[in-house]
């Protein structure tokens, strides 16, 4: 067996050969006749020449290859004590019935469709629909605002969208239908359908003539067989947010997509055909559509559908009775969802009730791990923990432990090394590389490989100018950190979350790390606040484990002195404060940089993700008791 270092110096010396072998594990309609097109750098284009279709990949020819009885989706919704489990079969046989739906809606290859649904296996339906036609899709999170589905509406002109009635949150029923009549009336475009599937826990009042009935629309429509599509043709949208409050919208293709995820679920994650795996995400995020859809499809592995949370569905025992019930083998998820877990059975209690042996491994990405987590989940699931670090943007993992190829040591804080195809560079202001173990901007030099963003919607100029342009013949990952001598990553922060105190550029990430460490704390978050004297000093936010009845004063003053331990008076923290819960975004990332604009007083606006808007009033009133955010909250 070609062992890492093999892989990775022959995918960045040989790409086109690296590629060209790997792309063999996808049925093409034709062969490509480049596998890199680099004829206009800095965009680059796999597989130029190249005709397939993505659906075919991920469902029909299992069909075809002897899966069909094979489980492809197996749906589990705590929420409405419900469960599902579709072959292959029965994925292909509602794939293009549903297919045939759109078509008699009138969408065709390159038309766009927003689908805007809770966690059930219909969105998965949807998608792949979409991808059998050749027509794009934009996955917009179900519950985004009316106002924040407009701009997507306005953005992708989408022909037709498909949503449901409701989603289901823990005791509450989110209503789905309203939210998107408000965001077409507020939309420029209009789109010409709306499919709706009914779900009984709320009602849906149809628009005639404009909306459509999922299960009516399904008993009379005509399946549709799969259309060839370019290579470089798009797959999806998938909007992220911009710095300008303009959403940007990632495009995926569908030649590199299909190769490299395919790719991925056996050199990196280590998984076989017909294994069960479970990315505990939702369809909204990146980590959704390559790891919940498209990847283990690909694969043929049987991928789950849950609607539910790590804990309070019922309890923090959820994610223990899913991999007990279903076999899963391979476990993805957020660190969030296991500092919640840790948060509420820190003896992990719950675990003793439930046989987990078919796990063999936890994969954690979509934030920095913390050490202590990740010590934490290994100590208790006796199984590799590894952090991995990827963006919406590149679609799959950029750096990792490549489980699948060979396991290496594990250094706590890092997330081990660059993935065959990515080449991976630290560079300071000047765009020169920085010695071993220093902090600069991480960036990966171009052209990137297949499966990564090769532009924004519509908007070359954008991509180019917020991704290409700071270092010339780099991607920008907008990350912060460094590579020690063994060449592990060490992804620190985002790079506005490297704060600068005295003229000394120190990372949030290592003080977080370090306030993570101390035994009552279940999660953690360190944020830059203005000063007069330093021009900005480290501000630490603590949330304590369930059962802790320490003074909150006494355990302020721990983490305080364990950084200045750890790290040193350099770091000049000196103030840390309790709190019941840190905002975040629905796919559990803190907002740190709304946090810091509400402790500098500064205008800031209410994101669009945030998972519960008035943790943020709760935080600016933290903030006040200290001294911070002087001015009233303006979200």
């Amino acid at each position: 067996m070609l062992r890492y270092q093999d892989l990775h110096s022959r995918s960045l010396s040989d790409p086109e050969g690296f590629w060209g072998e790997a792309a063999v594990g996808i049925d093409w309609v034709r062969r490509w006749d480049r596998v890199l097109d680099d004829s206009t750098p800095p965009l680059y284009r796999w597989f130029a020449g190249g005709l397939l279709n993505t659906c075919w990949n991920a469902v029909d020819r299992h069909v075809e290859a002897g899966r069909a009885e094979q489980a492809a989706i197996l749906y589990d919704s705590p929420v409405t004590a419900s469960k599902r489990t579709i072959t292959y079969r029965e994925l292909r046989d509602l794939v293009a019935r549903f297919a045939g739906v759109l078509r008699g809606l009138g969408v065709e290859k390159g038309d766009r469709v927003i689908v805007y649904m809770p966690m059930v296996p219909e969105a998965l339906v949807a998608m792949l629909a979409c991808a059998r036609l050749g027509a794009v899709h934009s996955v917009v999170f179900g519950g985004f605002a009316p106002h924040e589905l407009a701009t997507r509406i306005n953005d992708a002109k989408p022909h037709v969208i498909v949503t449901a009635s409701c989603g289901i949150e823990p005791g509450r029923v989110v209503a789905y239908k309203p939210m998107l009549d408000s965001a077409i009336e507020q939309a420029t475009h209009k789109p010409a359908r709306c499919v709706v599937l009914k779900r009984p826990q709320a009602e849906a009042v149809l628009h005639p003539g404009r909306d459509v009935d999922w299960d009516e629309a399904m008993a009379a429509a005509t399946p549709a067989d799969c259309v060839p599509v370019a290579a470089t043709d798009p797959l999806y949208i998938l909007y992220t947010s911009g710095t300008t409050g303009q959403p940007k919208g990632v495009v995926r293709d569908n030649g590199g997509h299909a190769v490299a995820l395919k790719w991925t679920m056996e050199h990196f994650y280590g998984v076989k055909p017909g294994e069960v795996f479970w990315a505990a995400s939702d369809v909204g995020w990146v980590v959704g559509h390559s790891y919940i859809v498209y990847a283990p499809l690909l694969h043929g592995c049987t991928t789950v559908v849950y609607e539910g949370k790590p804990v309070g569905t019922p309890d923090a025992g959820a994610f223990w009775r899913m991999i007990a019930e279903h076999r899963i083998c391979t476990l993805f998820t957020a660190p969030t969802a296991f500092r919640a877990i840790k948060r509420d059975d820190p003896n992990a209690l719950l675990l003793k009730q439930y046989d987990i042996s078919s796990l063999r491994a936890l994969f954690l990405a979509g934030e920095r791990s913390d050490p202590d987590t990740l010590h934490w989940a290994e100590d208790h699931l006796k199984v590799p923990v590894i952090d991995h670090w990827w963006q919406t943007e590149t679609g799959w993992p950029i750096a990792g432990n490549p489980l699948g190829l060979e396991l290496f040591p594990v250094k706590y804080g890092s997330t081990c090394k660059p993935l065959p195809g990515w080449d991976i560079r630290v560079l300071g202001a000047d765009g020169h590389p920085v010695k071993p173990g220093d902090i600069g901007s991480i960036v990966a030099t171009l052209p990137l490989p297949p499966g990564t963003l090769p532009g924004l919607w519509q908007a070359e100029e954008r991509f180019v100018r917020s991704y290409l342009s700071e270092f010339p013949g780099h991607y920008q990952t907008a990350d912060a950190g460094f590579i020690d001598e063994d060449g592990y990553i060490f992804v620190m922060a985002r790079t506005d979350d490297i704060i600068n105190v005295a003229g000394h550029r120190l990372s949030t990430g290592a003080m977080e790390e370090v306030l993570a460490g101390h035994p009552d704390v279940a999660e953690c978050a360190v944020i830059g606040v203005a000063d007069d004297l330093k021009g900005q000093v480290p501000l630490g936010f603590v949330v304590l484990k369930a059962g802790v009845t320490k003074d909150h004063a006494t355990i302020c003053k721990e983490v305080v002195a364990k950084v200045r331990d750890e790290i040193g008076p350099v770091a000049a923290f000196k103030q840390a404060i309790v709190v019941e819960r840190l905002p975040k975004t629905r796919s559990g990332k803190i907002l740190r940089g709304t946090m810091q604009k509400i402790a500098d007083s500064e205008p800031w606006k209410m994101p669009a993700t945030i998972d519960d808007p008035v943790i943020l009033s709760e935080i600016g009133e933290a903030l006040h008791s200290i001294g911070y955010a002087k001015e009233k909250l303006a979200g």
